[in-house]
């Protein structure tokens, strides 16, 4: 985790802390239920809890306790049975320490789930709201980087706002998808432990059994929550990327809060750089660096091995913490970007009407011309506009092919802007709703 891309809170839920106190109430729930099966003593439960519910876990000792062992999950309970006292023998009673560390990890990225889904309301109400206020702000749409035809700047929001609608929902799935628990013991059988015990710390941490958990648990899950997130950080590259595009000098629709006192270069005074979605660019690009890993992990040798450990000990925190920063940090973006309908406007008419080149080509189809024909008939007159060369609109009309088949009236009466905005409230109603 790097700290300039970090905010505490999702960085608090990965930090040695964190996890070593859900080791503990894992071990602490699962205690309680062997107690309730009379497989150790209730007073043993009871002390565990008592004696260690309230405590700071020393990670400098549980360090150095592992120095020597050379496995963490000892050095964890050896620590445990420091603070606990002799009871501390009944801890850990069948299990093995993939119960620990799976349950642990499913508990983390379902706590990074919920942040990342409160990431995510925020951007989507920061995105509604100005699609709303720029619903009808007439801009031009690009194919290619070249301009197409006349939409809205709300539109372009609209579509990020069903975009991430869409992440939000596989972010759900996923979330529930990964939230399991695995107290099975070696090889997932049971055999030392009963699957009651499994089924209580499920329970208690907000999990349900892995069915089948062959000591881990599968990682086909974790391969889906990650290839999510992947996704999600695509969505983020792609509005990001559209904001710089638009932010060109020779665009100018829309542009980066440039706040007073802020400075875009060290060399050149007068910039105002698109430094934010550059840097939204980048994060995506270290989020989908997890996907491969995590698509590797799930072929395991038999029922365990721990090629995976290294890989999720920092993808886990890594992915989460950048996408993380990335959602708030383009929250802010939409929510402080400058808008330019003025130079949206001046765009759009930058060639001279050549955008109704569709629609005057569907006149002379309906009018009876061919298809072909009207094609030829309308690029003859594009394509000097293009060389700016003439206004579209004038050339059509001293177009005696064009005007044999449309009346100067009919030509004129094609270049209506709003022609091409009718259907934009209904878009929003598919998108927003009523």
């Amino acid at each position: 985790m790097i700290p300039r891309y970090t905010a505490k809170e999702m960085a608090a839920i990965w930090s040695p802390e964190s996890k070593f106190r859900i080791w503990y109430e894992i071990e602490a729930h699962a205690a309680d239920a062997q107690a309730k099966l009379g497989v150790i003593p209730e007073a043993a439960a009871k002390t565990v809890w008592d004696k260690a519910g309230k405590s700071q876990f020393n990670v400098d000792r549980i360090d150095e306790i592992e120095r020597e062992t050379k496995h963490d999950v000892i050095a964890f309970l050896t620590h445990l049975a420091e603070i606990v006292g002799p009871e501390a023998r009944f801890v850990h009673q069948g299990m093995t320490s993939s119960d620990v560390l799976d349950t642990c990890f499913n508990v983390q990225l379902v706590r990074a789930a919920d942040l990342l889904l409160q990431d995510l309301n925020a951007l989507l109400a920061a995105l509604k709201e100005r699609a709303i206020e720029h619903k009808d702000t007439l801009t031009i749409g690009r194919s290619h980087g070249i301009h197409a035809e006349p939409t809205t700047f709300g539109l372009k929001l609209a579509q990020a706002y069903a975009e991430f609608d869409r992440c939000r929902e596989r972010l759900q799935f996923a979330r529930a998808d990964v939230a399991t628990c695995a107290i099975s013991g070696a090889v997932g059988t049971f055999a030392n432990i009963d699957p009651a015990v499994e089924e209580h710390v499920a329970d208690a941490m907000g999990l349900i059994a892995e069915p089948v958990s062959t000591q881990v648990i599968p990682r086909d899950r974790h391969a889906m929550y990650f290839s999510v997130l992947g996704v999600i950080a695509s969505s983020v590259e792609r509005l990001a990327t559209e904001i710089r595009h638009l932010q060109r000098t020779e665009v100018l629709e829309v542009e980066e809060y440039f706040a007073p006192g802020q400075k875009g270069s060290s060399a050149m005074p007068h910039k105002r750089n698109p430094v934010l979605t550059e840097n939204l660019t980048g994060l995506a690009r270290l989020v989908r660096s997890a996907v491969t890993p995590a698509l590797e992990n799930v072929a395991l040798w038999h029922e365990r091995d721990i090629s995976h450990s290294s890989v999720e000990r920092g993808i886990g925190p890594d992915a989460t913490v950048h996408l993380d920063f990335a959602l708030r940090r383009l929250t802010g973006v939409i929510s402080k970007l400058l808008v330019y309908p003025e130079n949206m406007r001046k765009n759009l008419d930058r060639l001279g009407g050549l955008v109704h080149s569709q629609r005057v080509l569907l006149a002379l189809t309906q009018a009876g011309v061919s298809r072909e024909d009207a094609y030829t008939f309308v690029q003859r007159n594009a394509m000097p506009v293009w060389r700016g060369e003439g206004n579209f609109l004038e050339l059509l009309k001293a177009d005696a092919d064009v005007t044999a088949a449309l009346p100067p009236a009919d030509i004129d009466a094609l270049f209506d802007l709003g022609y091409h905005t009718k259907h934009v409230d209904m878009i929003f109603k598919r998108v927003f709703g009523s």
